[in-house]
């Protein structure tokens, strides 16, 4: 629930075009900013954020650091810190730390290099330390049903690096491993049945591990890898994961295809596609949280992929099918610490599938989200988004940092 400024930054009166000056640097370099979230799994969370914008001497955003204080409905009060900071176009780094008064807590380190693909080497390193208790599953599925909905609660380590050889500007061949640890026990929410109570046989209660090695060929001619407006980026990649060791005791090996394309129409508008097909020819004794899933607001290459009217990982199953459009238009602007912020509507349409085999066909029985979204856009960096879907289920809204494609 990065939702940075997000309130604060998309408030511009209707049928204005542009807003000059609202916040003076000689105003003070803080903006108090309402943090609201409510999806399908965390419930309601209410805060302020204090929100610091630095400058480099071109005046662009080269850092934001905001600490918060909040309050959950299910896990009481909580503190959060974060640091985004962008030294270059060519390089990023992020911290983010937090916790509430019971069972959660986060922990998340991120830096990257070659981020433009000038220099022959691109690099990324992720480390991850969370605890939630929000985690659902509900049975393996493309069609399973709200009535067996469970929730788990998860200790996440995560530690990962990727290292790409930029063959060409447009060309990248890159390798991938990251080192997961897994603890899942017993559910903590008032209102539902733990997922030891209903799937106390599935694999993946408990403590697994997961060494996975991924090889990618990109294409990318996107002219910007933040705020995209122009340009594909499409992967085909291919993986093995063990349990822990190089490649003995496998758990899965992996195929997959992710692509996203971005056609302008004028200065203002960008028409954003999105599509990924993740399968696992071979696997065994795998654990429910490695399947292919859909739901929520992420998408992440050969993991989660959106479906934004129902909550995160909504469906499991052995492979994934998904696909985006959504329609980005600019309606107005304005200037905060001399910085143009950009006002986005965008409506749009999600639909994807999971399936239990490679003899089904992906294009079949598919689950369909409508919905619109609203994006405050400081550049070259910085894009905070509210989404809202509406699906078989009802309605879901997200916020984050970041373009979910």
């Amino acid at each position: 629930m990065l939702a940075l400024a997000t309130v604060a930054l998309a408030a511009p009166a209707a049928g204005a075009s542009d807003f000059t000056q609202i916040f003076s640097p000689n105003n003070g370099s803080v903006i108090p900013v309402p943090l609201i979230g409510i999806d399908p799994e965390s419930g309601t969370t209410l805060g302020l954020i204090g929100a610091w914008l630095h400058h480099d001497a071109m005046g662009s955003i080269d850092r934001i650091v905001a600490p918060d204080v909040l309050h959950n409905s299910y896990f009481g009060w909580g503190l959060r810190g974060r640091v985004l900071a962008f030294p270059s176009s060519d390089t990023s780094w992020t911290v983010v730390a937090g916790a509430k008064q019971r069972v959660e807590h986060q922990l998340q380190l991120e830096y990257q290099s070659g981020i433009t693909r000038t220099s022959t080497w691109s690099y990324s390193i992720t480390a991850i330390d969370e605890r939630t208790g929000t985690s659902r599953f509900f049975g393996f599925g493309n069609e399973t049903s709200l009535n067996a909905q469970t929730d788990y609660t998860a200790e996440h380590m995560l530690l990962e690096g990727k290292v790409g050889w930029n063959i060409s500007r447009l060309w990248q061949l890159a390798y991938l491993v990251h080192l997961r640890n897994e603890d899942v026990t017993m559910g903590l929410l008032p209102d539902l049945p733990s997922i030891t109570t209903l799937f106390p046989n599935v694999p993946g209660v408990g403590t697994n591990h997961e060494l996975l090695n991924r090889l990618m060929l990109i294409y990318d001619s996107r002219d910007n890898t933040v705020i995209p407006t122009r340009g594909v980026e499409a992967a085909i990649y291919g993986g093995l994961s063990s349990r822990g060791g190089l490649l003995n005791d496998s758990l899965y090996d992996e195929v997959g295809f992710d692509a996203r394309g971005f056609v302008p129409f004028g200065s203002r508008t960008v028409l954003a596609m999105h599509t990924a097909l993740h399968l696992l020819p071979t696997y065994q004794r795998l654990p429910f949280w490695a399947y292919s899933t859909i739901g929520g607001d992420q998408s992440v290459i050969g993991g989660p992929q959106p479906l934004r009217g129902f909550g995160e990982d909504r469906f499991t199953d052995v492979d994934s099918f998904s696909a985006s459009v959504e329609l980005r238009r600019i309606v107005a602007a304005m200037h905060i610490f001399a910085s143009r912020v950009d006002l986005e509507l965008a409506p749009f349409v999600d639909v994807g599938r999971v399936f239990p085999s490679l003899h089904t066909t992906p294009l079949t029985q598919l689950h369909r989200v409508y919905g619109f979204g609203t994006r405050a856009i400081a550049r070259p960096f910085i894009v905070a988004y509210v989404d809202i879907g509406y699906g078989t289920e009802g309605s879901a809204a997200f916020s984050g940092i970041n373009y979910i494609f």
